[in-house]
């Protein structure tokens, strides 16, 4: 598989010299779905928003599409990396819906006729072309997450890095948010998700990348990382519940349950006659 995204060695100092990553190696590549986890200040934002340029390495390279970011401009990297910050309300600035999506295509320079292209598809995919003439901060919270996923995706990035992307939204909202980065990345668009939900994890990441006091602690799938007590432990996380369900009943479960929605489907049929009985 092609490398899409690469650390060796990352250092990110403060100005102040706190050490917010310390040697993180990583490699990520395309078309992978990966979640980036662990507690506040255990380094997993600051490690991704070296990705697109946000921010800039102190000692160690960071690489994406095989250059060096050092050498590329903010602009060259958004042509590859798009990011979506936690609250969408510090992205969204512009007078309508339509307006935000043509911000950054308009922005890379190109035609009308591709800007409308663009546009028009992409609202059509987060479900708010209906809406394009509204005031952004006229939709509610679940909207205005999918707008800003929007007006990333409108630059066809072949990265997506989404903080915390269901922070905020209730259990309907969330699952529609999801259900769209889960569709993005079936058309072969690489994912990131930066979150401290196991449980998000264990329904839609592949893989795992746990970070805890600015290093790479684990780094795996969910059921290999799920299952190490001490990485779980150095992040402060916790395994969600179905896992921790299945892993208490090995003689019921053949292999670990992931998810709830694969617990609920086993349970059924692994304890019959059982369901309701004291």
């Amino acid at each position: 598989m092609t490398v899409i995204l690469r650390t060796s060695g990352l250092v990110h100092r403060y100005p102040d010299g706190r050490e917010a990553l310390s040697g993180v190696d990583v490699e990520i590549h395309q078309g992978e779905f990966v979640a980036i986890v662990g507690q506040n200040g255990s380094g997993k934002t600051t490690l991704a928003k070296h990705f697109n340029g946000l921010l800039r390495a102190t000692a160690g390279t960071v690489e994406v599409a095989g250059e060096l970011v050092r050498r590329q401009s903010t602009v060259e990297l958004a042509r590859v990396i798009g990011y979506c910050y936690q609250n969408p309300d510090h992205q969204i600035f512009a007078p309508t819906v339509r307006d935000e999506v043509r911000f950054g295509p308009a922005h890379l320079g190109l035609d009308e006729t591709e800007i409308d292209r663009r546009t028009e598809q992409i609202l059509a995919l987060v479900d708010l072309l209906d809406r394009q003439d509204e005031y952004p901060f006229n939709l509610g919270r679940g909207e205005r997450q999918k707008l800003a996923v929007a007006s990333v995706l409108a630059i066809e990035p072949s990265v997506l890095i989404v903080d915390e992307p269901t922070t905020g939204l209730d259990w309907r909202g969330g699952e529609a948010m999801m259900g769209l980065v889960d569709e993005l990345n079936r058309r072969s668009t690489t994912v990131i998700v930066i979150t401290h939900d196991m449980n998000l994890v264990a329904e839609h990441a592949r893989r795992v990348v746990v970070m805890a006091g600015g290093r790479k602690v684990g780094d795996g799938t969910p059921q290999d990382v799920f299952a190490q007590e001490e990485v779980m432990r150095l992040a402060h996380l916790r395994p969600p519940q179905a896992f921790r369900i299945s892993q208490a009943l090995p003689r019921l479960f053949a292999s670990p349950t992931m998810s709830a929605r694969e617990a609920t489907g086993h349970l059924p049929a692994r304890m019959p006659g059982q369901l309701g009985k004291r």
